[in-house]
């Protein structure tokens, strides 16, 4: 009966069902068979809903959506091309820089796409750009910035593995220079190959560029600085956040109405968060089942069997989280997977903020990775191609972040370097 239900949810779940419901029927589906009560699931989710650190999830996401409407894009943008406009291929890296920057505030690709694509590929195609290239660009260039504060994958992956988020924080910055740095490379050698036209870099263009995003470009140094210096915890400057943009939108550029815009983008941003709360407390009861069963042992017994050494393992899992990426939305792997992969990396003697690393740099590519990435379907879904040219589209992006994802996997220093240094 067992097995029929699980391949009925099955099933179900590639015909649409919705995620948390899948992830809460397979956890009840376990802890029903295991014998053990379905109460397990509701104290998780008390549990979910009594972590503090998590009250930086919806705050970030309200400044994330408030930074969405008005010019900001547009401004953020515009300082991008008056730094890099002049690079041969200088456009391709100002959407990579501006995306990934987005991306970071922000906490969700899907938003990057829809937000910046309508801005960027035309500009892109019209700069002479060849179109698969432009929509590769842009498509990949939504999961790029996951690493950058106030990444909430990374607050999240730090509330699950209970590894420092401040030292994930800073983990993350040269992987994710890196990460841009490379499909930015990559534009600038394809710029010189089609000679596109490139203007002269404009001293008073970049700074009137400075001036108008002057009060923007500093939020993710000034989180930054406000928790390693001790001022604030990341929940603590989560809020401040909220209140700084909150400020710049509705008193410096007058672009929202706290009366007749506030109580939508409060909405919108409560129905994503409400989507994501929902999720993790489906994941987090089917967590409960998969440690009551011991499932991260019997793995763990498995892998030891099959893989000998670190190497190996680090190369299974990226073959296992880049799927992982394709199938699941990162808060629900997160949720899900970091359990199962914890003790086998501990076990290996990977470090936890290189484990996490590794992980966020994984499931960025998998948004990307055919047949199913999520990527993929937003951008075709946003710019009206079919998804197969997006395949085609994504795939040169997407071997240059494999490329990267090598060098993050197999040089741990890249990652451990900066937070090494805050040790000593």
């Amino acid at each position: 009966m067992i097995i029929s239900l699980v391949l009925l949810l099955i099933v179900l779940t590639i015909l649409g069902l919705p995620v948390f419901i899948s992830i809460l029927a397979a956890a009840m589906l376990g802890l029903y068979s295991s014998g053990v009560s379905f109460a397990a699931i509701p104290i998780e989710i008390f549990r979910l809903a009594n972590a503090p650190v998590l009250l930086a999830i919806p705050l970030f996401t309200f400044a994330g959506y408030l930074m969405s409407e008005g010019g900001t894009s547009a401004r953020l943008v515009r300082f991008s091309k008056s730094l890099f406009g002049w690079l041969p291929g200088g456009l391709g890296v100002v959407a990579l820089v501006s995306c990934a920057f987005f991306t970071a505030i922000t906490g969700a690709t899907g938003i990057t796409i829809i937000a910046l694509g309508g801005l960027l590929l035309p500009a892109l195609i019209s700069e002479g750009y060849e179109e698969n290239f432009s929509l590769g660009l842009v498509t990949t260039s939504g999961s790029l910035g996951l690493h950058f504060p106030p990444s909430l994958p990374i607050i999240l992956y730090g509330f699950v593995s209970g590894a420092s988020i401040e030292n994930l924080f800073l983990a993350g910055l040269l992987p994710g220079i890196l990460m841009v740095g490379v499909p930015c490379l990559f534009s600038i050698f394809m710029g010189k190959r089609w000679k596109l036209a490139k203007p002269s870099f404009s001293g008073q263009e970049f700074l009137f560029a400075i001036k108008d995003a002057a009060w923007e470009l500093p939020i993710p140094l000034l989180i930054i600085a406000g928790i390693y210096s001790g001022f604030c915890t990341a929940t603590e400057a989560a809020a401040l956040t909220v209140a700084y943009v909150l400020f710049v939108k509705v008193v410096v550029f007058h672009e929202l109405s706290l009366a007749r815009d506030l109580p939508g983008i409060m909405t919108d941003s409560i129905k994503m968060v409400g989507g994501i709360m929902i999720i993790l407390g489906a994941a987090l009861g089917f967590t409960n089942y998969l440690v009551d069963a011991f499932i991260p042992m019997k793995i763990l017994s498995l892998m030891e069997g099959m893989v000998e050494t670190r190497i190996g393992l680090l190369l299974v899992l990226n073959v296992f989280l880049i799927v992982v990426g394709c199938m699941m939305d990162i808060f629900s792997a997160i949720l899900i997977v970091v359990p199962l992969i914890v003790p086998l990396a501990d076990k290996f003697g990977i470090d936890p903020i290189h484990l996490g690393v590794i992980f966020l740099a994984n499931l960025g590519i998998g948004y990307n990775t055919p047949p199913v990435g999520l990527n993929l379907f937003i951008s075709s879904s946003r710019f009206e191609r079919p998804v197969v040219q997006l395949y085609k589209a994504t795939l040169p992006f997407l071997f240059l972040l494999l490329f990267t994802l090598i060098l993050i996997t197999y040089w741990p220093s890249l990652s451990l370097f900066l937070p090494g240094l805050l040790k000593s």
